[in-house]
């Protein structure tokens, strides 16, 4: 009889070989974020003087260069430089490390998971660099309408928001499979 490949190996060698898949997909995707994200700052900081105001969609979008030394909202921008330094640095740090891991132990065919993964971990290096150069993030990009101005953000900030969002939205859906398939 011809040779019959153990079932249990050949699983496993499928899961190695869509694994090695993922881990490039991540890896190209986090450069390709960060790569993006840093050239975009760069080209602000180069280009503009802090505060500087570009309009692009009069009343709706302007370039702008702002440091922004908190997260989200501003928030902890009113805490000291060192706290800020160690709280924004060891939490971006724990959350790659957490990333990492959850993508190694996650299922491998989930290329959902992965892509939202791959964006929230470029997009935190992103602005952990940034932290780490100046002491604060370069924002840049300004939506308003009128005098409403939503928060100025960066590449690495829509690459979090997008790669969060795909990651709920991956969640919602996997859980109504699990509830169908049990129903």
């Amino acid at each position: 009889t011809a040779y019959q490949p153990d079932s249990d190996f050949l699983t496993f060698r499928l899961r190695i070989i869509i694994l090695k898949k993922n881990l490039w997909i991540f890896l190209l995707g986090a450069a390709a974020i960060l790569a993006l994200d840093q050239i975009t700052k760069s080209a602000i900081t180069s280009r503009f003087v802090l505060h500087e105001t570009y309009p692009i969609i009069s009343g709706f979008f302007n370039l702008v260069y702002v440091m922004n030394p908190g997260a989200a909202f501003g928030f902890l921008a009113g805490a000291s430089e060192t706290f800020r330094y160690i709280f924004f640095t060891g939490i971006t740090i724990l959350a790659a490390g957490l990333i990492v891991y959850y993508l190694a132990k996650s299922n491998p065919r989930n290329l959902m998971l992965v892509t939202s993964l791959t964006l929230i971990f470029g997009g935190a290096v992103g602005n952990l660099i940034d932290r780490l150069r100046f002491g604060a993030v370069v924002d840049f990009l300004d939506f308003y309408i009128g005098g409403a101005h939503w928060p100025a953000f960066n590449v690495a900030d829509s690459a979090i928001t997008i790669g969060a969002v795909l990651m709920i939205w991956e969640m919602i859906l996997n859980r109504g499979k699990k509830e169908s398939a049990t129903s």
